[in-house]
Order: structure tokens, then sequence, then C-alpha cells
């Protein structure tokens, strides 16, 4: 497929017979790329020099690769178009996520499809990719527990990720429910908006001089540090490798469990493993302060619900903050203001006056999209091209 056209001028010295549309064909084709003449013209010689010069108008010849989007939304839809200006890709856009009722969809020889947190890369689904040809599942996020990573090596499948997308604006989500369930501003938008001023039933408590627990402390949970620590909090961490540029200003590392003992808030920012299922559970739940606020940003399976609810029935856990949910996949990024839910867990969960629940938004800014989409094409080319990605976003090649 013809992708552009250019006009070079072209210097033969000691052969004229350069001139020629074949062997130009070859010169570039040599190169590794090929092209097809349109025109040329000499515009001028010095034959006591042996020195010909031509004008030549070609276009570049390529393959353009296709990529299949899954779970795409408008914004997505809208990011990856205008960051893909610079790579010229085929995208084709699905709005349902990625599962066995949709995978044979995709056109022979896509190169990669593109998939969020809910998609199910199971090993059914990801043999049909491999018939298909498909070289590349990128995932537009940072976690990669949704794909079966020995299916894909197997089938000689790539599998790339975004392994940092502005950290800071999950971190700042993370801060923003903690604030909002403290000092309970969504009740008092609601209150004014009624002409109620009163503040019964929104006493708060003061961040500063607060121990904070962060578990896990990545990209993420670094930056959740560092605000916590300009809050004037005392933050502890839990991590298995300590970062000696947290410790140097002023995070305290120590064990799990010393850090639920010690925390009056808890954060999590770690990955969903196989280690880590339900890190957050009945014993966990019984280490922490009565009366701490416990906050998910990270992968809803690090909590177990109903340990968590029977928490917040007996007043052991104060306040609870979660962007992410179990089973989410069955709710979020989907308007169900019109149909009744099914899920009782997560109806339960939303009748506490002392929950919040987001669906999904804490990577939800500007710059985290435009991050996503770059990384993403940023990887998809290079891999494309025999380059290897950075290390941080090659999850198995």
């Amino acid at each position: 497929m013809v992708v552009n056209q250019s006009n070079i001028q072209k210097i033969s010295k000691n052969d004229k017979g350069i001139a020629e549309k074949t062997d130009f064909e070859k010169y570039f084709t040599a190169r590794g790329q090929p092209i097809k003449l349109i025109g040329i013209k000499q515009i001028y010689e010095k034959p006591e020099e042996l020195y010909w010069v031509y004008s030549v108008n070609f276009a570049i010849l390529h393959q353009i690769m296709k990529i299949l989007f899954f779970s795409a939304k408008p914004y997505d839809i809208a990011t990856f178009n205008q960051h893909n200006a610079n790579y010229g890709f085929e995208l084709e856009y699905l709005e349902t996520h990625l599962g066995p009722h949709i995978v044979n969809a995709v056109d022979e020889g896509t190169f990669a499809v593109c998939v969020f947190v809910n998609d199910k890369l199971t090993t059914e689904v990801i043999e049909v990719l491999a018939d298909k040809g498909v070289k590349v599942i990128a995932l537009r996020c940072a976690g990669f527990n949704n794909v079966q990573l020995a299916a894909a090596k197997k089938h000689g499948i790539t599998v790339c990720r975004v392994p940092a997308y502005s950290p800071e604006a999950v971190a700042e989500h993370a801060v923003a429910m903690l604030l909002t369930l403290n000092r309970k501003t969504h009740k008092a938008y609601n209150r004014v908006r009624e002409q109620n001023f009163s503040l019964n039933g929104l006493l708060g408590f003061n961040l500063h001089g607060k121990t904070v627990g962060v578990i896990g402390t990545g990209k993420i949970g670094k930056a959740f540090c560092k605000i916590m620590l300009g809050f004037g909090c005392k933050v502890w961490a839990f991590d298995p490798y300590k970062d000696p540029g947290m410790v140097a200003v002023g995070v305290q590392y120590s064990s799990f469990d010393e850090v639920l003992s010690q925390s009056d808030i808890i954060s999590l920012h770690c990955p969903l493993t196989p280690e880590n299922h339900y890190l957050i559970n009945q014993d966990s739940l019984s280490l922490m302060k009565q009366g701490a606020t416990l906050i998910n940003t990270s992968r809803g399976a690090l909590i177990d619900t109903h340990a968590v609810i029977a928490g917040l029935k007996t007043g052991w856990l104060a306040y609870l903050g979660i962007d992410v949910y179990e089973q989410e996949d069955r709710l979020f990024f989907k308007d169900l203001s019109g149909s009744i839910i099914e899920d009782d867990t997560i109806q339960r969960l939303m009748s506490f006056p002392n929950v919040l629940v987001t669906g999904h938004q804490a990577f939800f800014t500007a710059d985290a999209l435009s991050q996503i989409a770059e990384t993403t094409l940023t990887s998809i080319h290079q891999i494309s091209s025999g380059i290897t990605p950075d290390e941080a976003v090659i999850v198995q090649i």
C-alpha cells in the first residue's frame, strides 16, 4: 500500500545507468525500503567529472499493520487515533471485552490485539489468536493477571504492557477517596444543593500526624507516599524491595503485619499475584487498628470483600474506599443506571454510609491516557520492527 510520496535528488558517480527506474528500485530495496518510482528526471549533468543528478519522485511501500482494540471507549478511540498519526497503523475498535464469545471476530493477519483490565486472555482465547496470526497482546494497563502467559509463550505471542502511566494520577485519586471519606465532601455537596447547611454528620479528622501504611512502593506507591508526607503524616510501608529514595525522605519500612497494626490508614498499591490474592482477609483485618481506613486503587481481588463487609458491620473498619472490585468486569465501564444490578455484594457495600466506590477511574486523566496510547503504540511499532522495547514494558517475549 502506498503511504506517502517524496522527492529526492540522487547523485550518480561513474554510472549513468543508475538513472534507470529499476536501478533506483533496487537501490532502495537493498536498503530494506521497497519503493515504487513515479517519475524520474535528469536535472543536472557534468560528464567530464562523471556526475549526473536526478530528481526522483517515489512512493514508499509498506504493509500497514492492524491493531484490534477490545473494551474500547470513546476516550480510548480519540486518544489512540491522535497518537497513531505518528505510526500509521490500521486501528479497529470493539466496545465488547475480549473473551471466547468474540475472539473469532479477529481478522486473519491482525498483528496485535490491544486489551484492558477486564479482557479475558484465557488459553482458549490465545489459541484462537495464534491461529489468526496475532503476534502481540498489548495491555494498555500495568497489570497482566488476566493473561495466560504460558499459553502466549507456547504460541510465540509477545505480551507487552504500560508499566507506568502517570502514577501520580492513581496516587492522587487514592488521596481524593481518603479525603472524601474523611471530610465527607460528597455528602456536603448534596446537602448544600438542597439548601441544607447543617454540619451535623460531617465531622472528620486531621490527616496531619496520622500514621499511613502503604502496601507496595512501586511507582504509584511512591507517589502516594510523597503526597502523604506532604500532609504531615507518618508513613510506614511494606514491600519486598525497600526503596532507598523512600527511606531517605522518611518512609519507614517494616513487616506487613507491623504496618497493619501501626497504621490509621492503609492504602494498597501492589499488583495482584497468586501469592497476595485476598491479602486483606479476616486475619489481616484483625491486625489493623479498630477504626482504621482502607483504600484500594490496585486490584479488586486483593481484598476479601465478604471479610471487609463483616469488618464494616462490626465497626472494626471505619471507612472503605475502593476504585476496584473483584467482580468489576460485570459492572465497571458500563452505564447500568437503568438496570437491576444482581450483584448483592456490591449492593451491600454501597449501602454503607462510610464506603466510597468509584468505577476504576483512578487512572483516568488526560495525561495518563496520552501516556498509555504513546507507550502502547511505540511498543507495537518497535516489536513490528524487530526492536525489543524497554524491559519494563515487555511482560514476555
